[in-house]
C-alpha cells in the first residue's frame, strides 16, 4: 500500500480543520453490514389464481417439483399480510421454469410454459380475501426469453402480491407453468445467486426439494436460504457466455454470479486454453463493473478422455483467473472431486449422475459457506477503528495522528482508509475529524 507522508501533512493537522459538506457522503460511518439473510417468506402463504386456490398453492410450497400450471391471461397471487412488515418492507419475487435451458434463444431451443409477457403488481387490501381491484404495477416484462426471473419490489404498505401473465412461450395466451418464491430484502441483497454455464450447470444446478443448493445452505445454517437461479444451457462454451453476459446481468438484480464453462471448450481441443481464459476474464470484469461477485469453480475432471485429458490445461486458465482477479471468489473444486469420486459420473464420462449432481449441489454448498457466508460474517470492520477495539472514539483519531506523523504503528489499515482510496493520508485523518464531531 502507497503510503504519503509530506510536511504539509503535519502543519494541516497542526491547525484547526473545517470539512465542507463535499464529505457527507462519508457520513454513514457504521460497522460494515454483515452477509445479510433473504430469507424466503412466502412459503405456503396464501395462493390464488382465477382458477382458485388449489393449483396456486402448488407454486409456493416446498417441493420444486409442483408447479403452478395454468393458461394466459392468469395471475398468481401472494396475500404476505401475515408476514411481519418489517420482513417485506422490500422484497424480491423470483419466478422458476422447469424449461432446461436458461435463455432458450441462445442455442435455438424451446420454451415450455415460461411467461414471456407479465406484469409484477402490488396490492395494499386487507388479508384474507383476494381483491378484484386495487392493484398497481411495479414492473412491466414483455418478450421475456428467460426461464426464471428476479424483481425488486417495495412493498412498504401493501400486503398483497402477484404476477399478472398475458403471453407464454412469446405468443399472447398459452400455457403456464412456474413456482414463485417471495424473498426478504428489507436491509439489503446479499443472498442472491445466479449459477451460468453449460450442461452440467444446466442438469446440475435446478431448484430441488431437499437437495439444492438452497436446501443445503439452509441444512447447514436454518437463518439462510438462498434465492437461486440456474444459468445453465446446454451445449454452450465460453464464448457464448462471454457474448451474452452483460444481456443477462441486466436482468439479474442478485449480487452472486457464477460462471462454470470450460467442458465444452476442452472436448476434444487442448489448444484452445488462451481464448476461453480471455472469455473467462471478459465475463468476470462485466461482473465486477455490474458491482456483483464473480464465482469461479474449476472444471469437472471426466474419464472421457477427449475431455478429461485437456481438463488440467484448461483448469491452469482458472488458477491464471484466480491470480489475476482476486476478487473473484473460489468456487467448488471439481476437478478433484470428480477424479477422487469418478463413480459420480455417468456413463458417458462427462456428466455427473443423479447421485453426482446432488454431491456437486451439496458441495458448491459447504464451499460458499465457508468462502461467502462464514467469510463475510467475520470481516465486519468498523470505519475508523484502527486501534480494532470495535468502537470509534477519540483514541482512534490520536493514533491515526501518530501514524500520520510516523510516531505511532498503524494496527488496521483497512479501517483507516475512509475514503476508500487504498491510500491512507490527511484526507482520512480530516474524515475521521467529521465523524467524531458528528458522534
Amino acid at each position: 500500500m502507497k503510503r504519503f507522508i509530506k510536511k504539509a501533512v503535519i502543519s494541516v493537522m497542526s491547525a484547526t480543520i473545517v470539512v465542507s459538506s463535499s464529505f457527507s457522503i462519508y457520513n454513514n460511518y457504521t460497522a460494515h453490514a454483515e452477509f445479510i439473510s433473504n430469507t424466503v417468506i412466502s412459503r405456503e402463504c396464501p395462493a390464488y389464481s382465477s382458477a382458485g386456490t388449489g393449483s396456486a398453492s402448488s407454486a409456493n410450497d416446498k417441493y420444486y417439483y409442483s408447479f403452478w400450471n395454468s393458461s394466459a391471461p392468469d395471475y398468481l397471487a401472494y396475500d404476505l399480510s401475515d408476514v411481519p412488515e418489517n420482513q417485506r418492507k422490500k422484497v424480491i419475487a423470483v419466478w422458476y421454469n422447469a424449461t432446461g435451458q436458461f435463455d432458450y434463444t441462445v442455442v435455438n431451443g424451446t420454451s415450455n410454459g415460461m411467461p414471456s409477457d407479465y406484469t409484477i403488481e402490488v396490492n395494499a387490501a386487507e388479508g384474507g380475501t383476494y381483491p378484484e381491484d386495487g392493484w398497481e404495477v411495479i414492473e412491466t416484462i414483455k418478450d421475456n426469453t428467460l426461464h426464471s426471473r428476479q424483481h425488486v419490489v417495495d412493498m412498504s404498505g401493501y400486503n398483497w402480491i402477484r404476477m399478472n401473465i398475458t403471453g407464454n412461450d412469446g405468443k399472447s395466451g398459452g400455457y403456464t407453468s412456474i413456482n414463485m418464491d417471495i424473498h426478504n430484502v428489507s436491509e439489503g441483497i446479499s443472498d442472491s445467486w445466479i449459477f451460468y454455464g453449460d450442461s452440467i450447470t444446466a442438469c446440475g444446478m435446478m431448484n430441488c426439494y431437499g437437495t439444492g443448493f438452497a436446501e443445503y445452505v439452509n441444512q447447514i445454517d436454518s437463518s439462510y436460504y438462498p434465492i437461486q437461479e440456474n444459468g445453465g444451457i446446454g451445449g454452450i462454451r465460453s464464448s457464448d457466455g462471454a457474448e451474452n453476459i452483460e444481456r443477462w446481468l441486466a436482468a439479474f438484480p442478485g449480487q452472486y454470479v457464477s460462471i462454470a464453462y470450460g467442458t465444452n471448450d476442452a472436448w476434444g481441443n487442448p489448444s484452445a486454453t488462451e481464448q476461453y481464459y480471455e472469455n473467462t476474464a471478459y465475463m468476470v470484469e462485466k461482473i465486477l463493473e455490474a458491482g456483483k461477485n464473480p464465482i469461479v469453480p474449476k472444471i469437472p475432471y471426466a474419464t472421457e478422455s477427449a475431455v478429461g485429458d485437456n481438463v488440467p490445461l484448461y483448469n491452469a486458465m482458472v488458477e491464471k483467473i484466480y491470480e489475476n482477479y482476486p476478487e473473484v471468489v473460489k468456487g467448488p473444486d471439481f476437478e478433484t472431486f470428480f477424479r477422487e469420486n469418478p463413480d459420480l459420473l455417468s456413463s458417458d464420462g462427462v456428466h455427473p449422475s443423479e447421485s453426482g449432481y446432488a454431491a456437486m449441489r451439496e458441495l458448491w454448498a459447504k464451499t460458499m459457506y465457508d468462502e461467502v457466508y462464514s467469510a463475510e460474517s467475520s470481516n465486519t470492520t468498523i470505519d475508523g477503528d484502527v486501534n480494532a477495539d470495535g468502537i470509534f472514539n477519540i483514541a482512534d483519531v490520536v493514533i491515526m495522528k501518530k501514524w500520520l506523523l510516523c510516531a505511532g504503528d498503524m494496527t488496521e489499515w483497512k479501517a483507516g482508509d475512509l475514503n476508500k482510496d487504498d491510500v491512507i493520508n490527511v484526507f482520512d485523518f480530516c474524515l475521521m475529524k467529521h465523524m467524531l464531531i458528528e458522534q
